[in-house]
């Protein structure tokens, strides 16, 4: 049925004709036996009743398989946690007979999104409509495939149309507004002074470079030394090691609490994704570290580039095995003195203060973010940890449950649309995204 199916845009549905029951054909099959072999008008009768129902059956869905198609168009690739997503579908029916019924069946991964329906609509027509939903979940996603199903108005065919085409849809975590949490940098107290915009232009000698690692700017290549050294070497600035930011996001699994939204481990990646902002919006240089099931290790960049980077690696981790301890011994030798570090983590033993404290006397100065596995319904107790961080004159804060609450995350809130709640309490879009532009699926 395929073959005779006509492209729509280049795509051609996988179509199937499918007989309901097979009853019919033995009737039909019986009563031409009879009639041949004892002559009666009745079987005539019947005979033509049940074939010409047959036939008019076979050629209804048989228009139906040829002349209907659907398009299916959406907007965006991207969205954050609380966006709206919008989709437009277009059945078109080219044969001539009508379509009764239809069911349009979406198999789309995005979690509390919704658009499948039946409908119907007339031979030579079209019909159009919206569908709109609400991100509630980080993740990758597809949208689509999508089938349909109809059949005659006696019910002797199902005609199914399935389009396999599906399209990646990245919803990321959300960015909320955080309290006054400060990251301390090159061990002074507060978030310190936005570097001058001269600072890159300072003069540096040869001791202050490090070799070349993928994602430097190649103008700050030192060429006198990597001529020297055959190899590629970059210069320090006397402003860069205050300036970067490492973010370090704690996702051992043995020490999350909670469910779903309200859990530490989402409110961990959105606290990570928020600081992260944070510190590229002031035109920090910004990394995150981090060991879920697999290493993020992302050293620290300015620009869109490394946000999107940041909010693509967040978006898609999850809890893995190896516990924070290990995760900062691992890195130790890469960071250098006054780099500042903001640790994630709703480990309350401390057992990896200890290995913390190896990093400090290397010169790192580090800010923990202690998540309260109590609010999160969990048990264990952060003072313990608190007392050994105060002895050490580490900056830190405990985060509960309730300083990243679902609200500050509404639709919208600092992703791609910006809604006005009214009086009524209906949800009115006051700035919509840029790219509106309508992509096909289907």
């Amino acid at each position: 049925m395929s073959d005779d199916h006509r492209t729509r845009g280049g795509r051609i549905p996988e179509s199937r004709l499918r007989l309901n029951t097979h009853l019919l054909p033995v009737l039909v099959g019986l009563l031409l036996l009879l009639q041949l072999t004892f002559p009666y008008r009745g079987w005539v009768v019947l005979l033509v009743g049940l074939g010409g129902g047959w036939l008019i059956g076979y050629l209804w869905a048989r228009s139906l398989a040829r002349g209907l198609w659907l398009t299916r168009e959406m907007r965006f690739g991207w969205a954050q946690v609380g966006d709206r997503l919008e989709e437009r579908f277009t059945l078109v029916n080219d044969g001539w007979a009508p379509a009764l019924w239809v069911e349009l069946i979406d198999h789309s991964t995005l979690p509390d999104y919704e658009v499948s329906r039946a409908t119907g609509v007339g031979g030579k027509s079209l019909l159009g409509w919206h569908t709109n939903g609400l991100c509630t979940r980080r993740g990758l996603y597809t949208l689509g495939p999508t089938s349909l199903r109809t059949g005659d108005p006696l019910a002797l065919y199902t005609v199914s149309l399935h389009y396999p085409e599906a399209s990646p849809l990245l919803v990321m975590p959300p960015i909320v507004p955080l309290p006054a949490i400060e990251v301390s940098p090159g061990g002074r107290a507060g978030e310190g002074r936005r570097p001058h915009a001269d600072a890159l232009e300072q003069t540096v000698s040869s001791s202050t470079v490090r070799e070349y690692q993928p994602g430097d700017s190649l103008r700050w290549i030192h060429w006198r030394i990597s001529a020297h050294h055959d190899a590629p070497f970059v210069r320090l600035f006397d402003s860069t090691p205050a300036s970067d930011w490492w973010v370090f996001l704690d996702l051992d699994q043995r020490v999350q609490v909670g469910q779903g939204w309200d859990s530490t481990e989402e409110h961990g990646v959105i606290l990570a994704a928020s600081l992260a902002d944070r510190g590229l919006r002031s035109g920090r240089a910004v990394g995150l570290v981090t060991h879920g099931e697999d290493l993020v290790w992302l050293p620290p960049q300015r620009g869109d580039g490394q946000s999107l980077a940041i909010m693509h690696a967040l978006t898609l981790v999850t809890p893995g095995s190896r516990p924070l301890v290990e995760l900062l011994e691992r890195v130790q030798p890469a960071f250098r003195q006054q780099t500042s570090l903001a640790i994630i983590t709703p480990a309350v033993e401390g057992d990896w203060v200890e290995a913390l404290l190896l990093l400090l006397r290397r010169g790192a100065s580090p800010t923990v973010l202690l998540l309260d596995p109590v609010s999160f319904g969990g048990g264990g107790d952060v003072s313990g940890t608190l007392a050994l961080l105060s002895d050490l004159g580490v900056a830190r804060y405990v985060i509960t449950r309730d300083l990243l609450d679902r609200r500050q995350a509404r639709p919208g809130w600092h992703g791609q649309w910006e809604w006005r709640v009214s009086a009524t309490g209906r949800a009115i879009p006051v700035r919509r995204p840029h790219d509106m532009e309508w992509k096909r699926l289907s």
